[in-house]
């Protein structure tokens, strides 16, 4: 089944929440989970909003030049327990690898 640019942007972005939410949650982990440039990466945390996803970066203390995590503090409209059932379809239907779990 071929995805519409729509409906692949709408689950690229919950995949994200879904990873972000989930531990894998800085911008260099996600493409390494993904595949996805470091651009389509960033673009798509700051795309979360439009969903009324609500994600914030929170800096490690004491460290510089943007060291830390970003953090889901609110799913908006968006159910997390459907996104957490479906993350493999999800994962599947963009054709992301398969995520390592012995990490």
């Amino acid at each position: 089944m071929s995805l519409s640019k729509t409906r692949t942007s709408f689950y690229r972005r919950l995949y994200v929440a879904h990873l972000i939410a989930t531990g894998t949650a800085s911008v260099p982990a996600i493409m390494e989970a993904t595949g996805m440039p470091r651009r389509t990466a960033q673009d798509t945390i700051a795309a979360l909003a439009e969903l009324d996803i609500h994600c914030e970066f929170e800096p490690e203390p004491g460290q510089r030049h943007n060291i830390g995590h970003y953090v889901i503090r609110d799913w908006g409209p968006i159910a997390p327990d459907w996104v957490t059932s479906h993350a493999e379809m999800l994962r599947q239907a963009l054709g992301y690898p398969p995520r390592d779990l012995a990490r």
